[in-house]
């Protein structure tokens, strides 16, 4: 799998680098899971919601903050790494 990586841009102009582990589209939305080192074993993962209209030149997320979406995306995301070597905990 060919690594991924994206820059987010901070409210305060901050640019921030994640990789990408996983992505997948749920009820027309699409997520993204990602972390913040793709080196370190215990980085820190992340869920992202692509916010994007088709009038966006770039890609606008919004990291998962509502408990009950993180869990429905978690479990999902949990099947879908199943494979890969990556454990991932809430």
């Amino acid at each position: 799998m060919q690594e991924e990586k994206i820059t987010l841009q901070t409210d305060n102009g901050e640019k921030v680098d994640f990789y990408v582990l996983e992505e997948t589209r749920i009820n027309g939305m699409n997520y993204l899971m990602v972390t913040d080192s793709k080196e370190d074993e215990d980085g820190e993962c992340y869920l992202l919601k692509d916010l994007s209209g088709d009038e966006d030149s770039e890609a606008v997320y919004e990291f998962v903050e509502n408990d009950d979406e993180l869990d429905y995306l978690y479990r999902i995301f949990s099947e879908l790494l199943e494979d890969m070597d990556v454990e991932i905990q809430k």
